[in-house]
Parts: C-alpha cells; sequence; structure tokens
C-alpha cells in the first residue's frame, strides 16, 4: 500500500522515512521527492508498505507526529491523474486573417 508522507522537513532523508515507518511493518520502498533543478526537498515523500494492515496501522500512528522537527501528515496514496499539467499544448493553428 503506498502512502503519502507531507510536512516534510528539508532535513529528512529516504533512510529516515524508512526507518520511522518500519516500527509498524516491512517497508518495500521510501522516497522524498526532490525538485529536479535544485535536488531539494519539496516537502513530501511516499513509503510502500506490504501489508495494507500494517500501512494502516502506520498512517494512523504517523499523522501528526514530529520527524526531524515537523508534524508530518500520513495519508493513503491517491493515484496521480492524467492532467496532462506542464505538458505539450495541442493545436495552435496558422495564422488567423
Amino acid at each position: 500500500m503506498n502512502i503519502y508522507v507531507g510536512n516534510l522537513s528539508h532535513d529528512v532523508q529516504e533512510e529516515d522515512l524508512k526507518q520511522a515507518f518500519e516500527a509498524f511493518g516491512k517497508v518495500e520502498s521510501a522516497s522524498v521527492i526532490k525538485d529536479r533543478y535544485t535536488g531539494e526537498s519539496k516537502g513530501f515523500g511516499f513509503v510502500d508498505m506490504f501489508s495494507k494492515d500494517e500501512a494502516q496501522a502506520a498512517m494512523e500512528a504517523m499523522n501528526g507526529k514530529e520527524l526531524k522537527g515537523q508534524n508530518i501528515i500520513v495519508n493513503e496514496a491517491r493515484p496521480r491523474s492524467n492532467n496532462n499539467r506542464g505538458g505539450r499544448r495541442q493545436g495552435g493553428g496558422g495564422r488567423r486573417y
């Protein structure tokens, strides 16, 4: 089950997330989302846990808890939408007279 973790301190690394959530079960992966140009944290990340029950327990226990000086927001991650933000613009046409 994929878990969204928000309001992360810029000091939080992927290993910090993994360790915090391993108290509730087996963590498949943990990632902190970073700006592609600066490499700095965007203040959120994701934790993927094998067991849905363990993920539920982790979400309930970790939501609002302090991690490296920030109270984090934890909930089930929603699937990405296909709204094409930032993509190419379609159409355009030619010159109008």
